[in-house]
């Protein structure tokens, strides 16, 4: 049983539900409704997907799909807000971009980095905004595929060199 005198948690109870429920210093349980945690979670978004002509807004998109993938099950969220709360502590807001990502390295087997990489691949990229200033049209097969919608218009590439083969001897 959880036991708190004055918001601190008896070492018989250190959970980090515990430390949620009876430290006023705790981490929320329910990061996703707390905006540092939501702005801590676009800055590691950023630094591991960075783009200069990204706005905010595909990245903060890209943080909601991630808060929602941490909602598996109580344990998964209580984990997920849990090592938010370790990145929050360990200033990671304020990192500039070699100590962010030398950081991150650090945390990149825990289950933390992995769900919010594997989340954060598919819907960063998966974004209209970000297809847009990617230059990418999006998926084609509604519009009958890429054969006659500019398959091969890579004008920024050389001509293919093109020989005929000859057979055996040459």
């Amino acid at each position: 049983m959880t036991t708190a005198t004055k918001g601190l948690v008896s070492p018989s109870s250190t959970s980090p539900t515990a430390v949620a429920k009876t430290d006023p210093g705790g981490f929320p349980l329910d990061p996703a409704k707390d905006s540092a945690s939501c702005k801590l979670l676009v800055r590691m978004v950023r630094a591991m997907y960075p783009h200069k002509r990204f706005g905010d807004a595909p990245y903060e998109r890209t943080a909601n799909a991630i808060f929602k993938a941490a909602e598996a099950s109580p344990a998964q969220k209580v984990a997920f807000a849990s090592a938010l709360y370790d990145l929050a502590a360990a200033g990671f807001a304020d990192l500039d971009e070699e100590a962010a990502y030398n950081h991150l390295k650090s945390i990149e087997s825990t289950a933390f980095f992995k769900l919010v990489r594997s989340t954060a691949v598919v819907t960063l990229y998966d974004d209209p905004e970000v297809w847009e200033l990617l230059g990418y049209e999006g998926p084609s097969f509604d519009k009958g595929g890429y054969v006659n919608r500019g398959f091969n218009d890579l004008d920024w590439l050389p001509e293919p060199r093109i020989e005929e083969y000859q057979g055996g001897d040459q």
